[in-house]
């Protein structure tokens, strides 16, 4: 018999934790020393008096071993639509239905803020999300690419 997994909000108390799933994401995407955001910056971006973010975390037997992270963006081709910023899944927790879970989650929180769309991005290489995606007849576009600065 498989251990339960509960989906839930994510809370301020999650934030250490989430934390420590970013860096193993980070770590897995050869890219640790890019993670800058301090816990205190999480904390107050995610639960402060004008939160920019939202999540879900999945716990198995008390422990968070899974979080989908999102916000809202603005197309202004499509209107509004959620930003999956991370659906990350600890390593010794994959293999087990945590993302799916987390990403039904997603669909139904998409639906309830009557959002027309979810976005986000994969690593050409990470061929496991990829296939993930596909399952939900994801489409990938090869059009665009990622741009961006840094500012300070």
């Amino acid at each position: 018999m498989s251990t339960p997994i509960h989906i839930r909000r994510a809370e301020k108390k999650d934030c250490a934790r989430m934390m420590e799933l970013v860096r193993e994401l980070a770590l897995y995407e050869k890219a640790p020393e890019q993670v800058t955001v301090t816990l205190g910056h999480f904390e107050e971006s995610g639960f402060g008096p004008n939160p920019v973010w939202w999540a879900f975390v999945a716990e198995t037997n008390g422990v968070i071993t899974g979080l989908a992270l999102y916000y809202i963006r603005y197309s202004t081709w499509k209107g509004s639509r959620m930003f999956l910023e991370d659906i990350i899944v600890t390593e010794s927790a994959r293999g087990q239905g945590i993302g799916k879970l987390l990403f039904d989650r997603l669909i139904i929180e998409a639906k309830e803020r009557k959002l027309n769309g979810i976005v986000w991005q994969v690593l050409e290489w990470n061929e496991p999300a990829i296939n993930f995606y596909k399952k939900y007849n994801a489409k990938f576009d090869p059009e665009w690419w990622n741009a961006s600065i840094e500012i300070g």
